[in-house]
């Protein structure tokens, strides 16, 4: 029978006991403040990561993990008894991380079979594709039907945020063609999607609450959905969101913390929400 593993990197946001109880291997990025570098959830939790942010005069960068790291994670599965390892990536338009899985997987080629997916997306949108590969996976399909699955939710998970502010994304280059709302009057607050794999221009806002009442219309405009995340950075608002969006779910609405990968370029204050829509 097929005991197919996933692996994610840890741009996917995914809380660690959700990740623990699918059997999920997360494969950490690596965080840059000024000459320090720290590897993700390894070294620097999320709370630490925010009180670094407040101290620090300059932003954070990012960095993929090395090939090896993945490398090991999929010797780590095949010792587990493994028969194969489908890995959700962070979008190849946003970072070189699935690069270096696609290197690894040729590293172990004829040992395991490592089929590595662009999930096209980020944090909890990437997080929630995991989740459903992992799901899946424990159902006995094989590598080929696991992978599937995952590419088809790739095109159907659409991940929406509202930010407190552009400055990171502009600093850190990955903006994508959001630029239009860089002119904006400082009161807006400015809706991003991801789109294709990238960081697009979502709509504005003129103030928090009618953000948050424009992520609860994506969510209620979008027909039938089969999962319902919401994603926040350091946020004392997130409790009125989910309360917003219960209405609308279906089952559970799973609550996430922006991670150090996506907090860097996003910044503190970012809330987003993120479903999958049902297959027509």
């Amino acid at each position: 029978m097929s005991h197919v593993r996933i692996v994610t990197d840890s741009a996917c946001d995914l809380p660690e006991p959700l990740a623990s109880e699918l059997g999920i291997e997360i494969v950490p990025l690596s965080i840059r403040f000024g000459d320090t570098e720290l590897i993700d959830r390894e070294q620097l939790s999320t709370a630490e990561f925010w009180r670094r942010c407040t101290a620090s005069a300059t932003l954070p960068e990012t960095a993929a993990p090395a090939p090896g790291r993945f490398e090991a994670a999929y010797r780590k599965l095949a010792g587990e008894g493994a028969t194969g390892i489908v890995v959700v990536a962070l979008s190849s338009e946003l970072s070189a991380t699935m690069q270096s899985a696609q290197l690894a997987a040729k590293s172990v080629a004829g040992e395991i079979d490592v089929d590595v997916v662009d999930s096209r997306s980020v944090t909890m949108g990437q997080g929630l594709i995991a989740v459903a590969a992992a799901r899946a996976a424990r159902t006995g399909l094989d590598t080929a039907a696991v992978a599937a699955l995952a590419r088809s939710l790739s095109t159907r998970t659409q991940v929406w945020g509202a930010l407190d502010t552009l400055e990171n994304l502009r600093k850190g280059g990955r903006i994508g063609n959001a630029k239009a709302l860089l002119a904006s009057v400082l009161s807006i607050k400015p809706i991003i999607e991801v789109r294709d794999g990238r960081v697009e221009e979502g709509g504005r806002q003129r103030t928090r609450s009618k953000a948050l009442a424009f992520l609860v219309s994506k969510v209620a405009n979008a027909g039938p959905i089969t999962d319902l995340a919401v994603m926040h950075a350091d946020t004392d608002d997130v409790g009125e969101l989910v309360a917003r969006l219960q209405p609308l779910a279906t089952g559970p609405i799973l609550v996430s913390d922006i991670g150090p990968v996506v907090g860097s370029h996003a910044g503190r204050g970012t809330i987003g929400v993120v479903f999958q829509v049902t297959e027509r």
